[in-house]
């Protein structure tokens, strides 16, 4: 009994074996991809990765950074908003700065009202005062001429009518009321001529300066404010109301890195895509004049025509695309710009696509 429940646990065990075998070696359908994988339209095309960008004649996307460090207090536009130049996009905490501007203008304007009252001298007061003390020194000294002239006679007349002392006095009285009316002559013609030349210089200068301190106060005063370059679209906004910001940028909480500020695009009626040929393919490239390529959008079956804009002539590591500081191995890629009428897709800058490049 024991040796017949050992050959059928074996046989079952048998059968088991060869059921798995034969279940595990069948090949499973493979499942139907999601889209069509992006086709080579050419004879001789070169396959490369693109990012699409803001159609501009220079450089990429329009990046934003503050000159000054802040909290933001206000943000003023929405992302994809259609911008004019100059308007206001966001503003930064400015009491500080606002009220060191004040102070200067202030400092400036009395600096301005110091110079304008030297230009304006001599005061018409203070030189009516001149001139009543003029007459006063002179009708003092007509005085001490009278007296001195009445006691010289009496003492011409009679030595002992007045005593030489007494003259004397008369004659020191006399001088003294002469050199006083030229001292008031003088400070007349003093008072008369105005400020002096080099006073009034020196206000001048001191006013300018001021106003020059004030003048660079309230344009760093007006940094505070960051307002669009130019026409164009808010792509992006990387901060917050109450978030700090400095001359680095925003913080991005994501990445853990500083990034700019705000990222804008010209209007959206066209777009450029950046594609970057492998530096082993670069000298596979027809010439620029005949140069042609078509995009494709990944996930889609959709491509779309390009126009061949520039090359930039410069060949660069490959992190523009993987955004890795660290490379293994140094890849390094040629950027082609081309240009295209924006379809009536979702696309963005940013998003990444499949280009090939072939000749006409």
């Amino acid at each position: 009994m024991r040796n017949k429940v050992i050959f059928i646990a074996s046989a079952l065990g048998f059968v088991l074996a060869v059921v798995s075998a034969y279940i595990f070696s069948q090949t499973p359908k493979p499942q139907p991809p999601l889209f069509t994988p992006a086709a080579n339209p050419y004879p001789h095309g070169i396959y490369c990765n693109g990012i699409i960008e803001s159609d501009q004649a220079q450089g990429q996307n329009i990046n934003i950074y503050p000159e000054v460090p802040g909290p933001i207090t206000q943000i003023l536009v929405a992302e994809g908003q259609a911008v004019h130049r100059g308007d206001a996009l966001l503003t930064i905490d400015d009491s500080v700065q606002r009220a060191t501007a004040e102070q200067q203008q202030a400092q400036a304007e009395a600096a301005h009202a110091m110079w304008r009252e030297l230009k304006a001298q001599p005061r018409r007061e203070s030189l009516d005062i001149s001139t009543a003390q003029v007459q006063n020194a002179r009708a003092a000294l007509k005085n001490a001429r009278d007296q001195l002239a009445k006691q010289q006679r009496a003492y011409d007349m009679d030595t002992r009518a007045i005593s030489a002392d007494a003259l004397d006095n008369a004659r020191n009285a006399e001088n003294i009321a002469a050199t006083n009316l030229k001292v008031i002559e003088r400070q007349y013609a003093l008072t008369k001529a105005g400020a002096w030349i080099y006073d009034i210089q020196n206000a001048e200068k001191n006013y300018v300066a001021l106003d020059k301190a004030y003048q660079s106060s309230a344009a760093l005063l007006a940094k505070y404010t960051i307002r669009a370059p130019t026409d164009g679209v808010v792509l992006a906004l990387r901060s917050s109301v109450g978030s700090y910001v400095s001359s680095q940028g925003a913080y991005d909480t994501y990445t853990q890195g500083f990034g700019p500020l705000v990222v804008m695009g010209l209007p959206q009626q066209h777009l450029q895509v950046r594609a970057y040929v492998d530096e082993i393919l670069v000298h596979e490239l027809p010439p620029a004049g005949k140069i042609q390529a078509e995009m494709f959008i990944r996930g889609t079956k959709q491509h779309v025509p390009l126009t061949f804009v520039r090359i930039q002539p410069y060949v660069s590591p490959k992190i523009e695309l993987s955004d890795e500081r660290e490379e293994r191995v140094d890849l390094r890629v040629l950027p082609l710009i081309f240009r295209f009428e924006k379809p009536q897709l979702s696309l963005y800058p940013g998003q990444l696509v499949d280009v090939y490049v072939g000749a006409r």
